[in-house]
């Protein structure tokens, strides 16, 4: 059996656009978020840092890697998932109804031209297969959802009941057997 693999999985800091959904749509981090998160990554023993490349996730990545003498690998597969036409905008301003049946099944029921649940875990799948070494990921809690959906096999409502707020650190111990997926070693709110 070969050794686990550290993942560390970082939600980005609090960005000046908020009470919105934010996918696709990109929004600085407040100097207050980027601190959260430099604060939330002392310590974690990290051979690379991997970041989505939205700017909220990336300036992030970036400081805590300057801080560490790494290079940031720029990965667009940790996006946010794409709201499509619901990106940007307030939930209070979309039909409560059709809000509502996205969150209780966002695959059957995608946002207007967006993303289903089903591809966001498949990307995110993915990327996941890439990580050899241990890795800190600046990302965003659709995408950190989904690192748990396929790597500990929880199911949507599962994933989506965990509170991952801005600077949320989840940490896992992934093995590459797929009959022993992954352990959560730690999380930080």
């Amino acid at each position: 059996m070969s050794a686990p693999v550290l993942l560390h999985l970082l939600r980005h800091g609090a960005p000046e656009l908020t009470g919105t959904l934010l996918g696709r749509t990109d929004s600085a981090v407040t100097a207050q978020g980027l601190a959260d998160c430099v604060g939330r990554a002392v310590g974690l023993d990290v051979a690379t840092v991997v970041s989505s490349d939205l700017i909220r996730a990336r300036a992030c990545a970036e400081t805590i890697a300057r801080d560490r003498g790494l290079c940031v690998t720029v990965d667009p597969r940790w996006r946010e998932l794409d709201f499509g036409a619901w990106d940007g905008h307030a939930p209070a301003t979309i039909d409560p109804a059709t809000l509502s049946a996205f969150w209780d099944d966002p695959d059957a029921n995608p946002p207007p031209e967006g993303e289903r649940w089903s591809s966001l875990t498949a990307r995110v799948a993915l990327a996941c297969r890439d990580i050899t070494v241990p890795t800190l990921v600046v990302t965003h809690a659709g995408a950190m959802r989904a690192a748990l959906a396929t790597l500990c096999g929880f199911s949507q409502a599962q994933t989506w009941s965990i509170d991952l707020p801005y600077a949320a650190l989840l940490s896992l111990r992934v093995w590459r057997e797929p009959s022993l997926a992954a352990q959560i070693v730690g999380l930080s709110a």
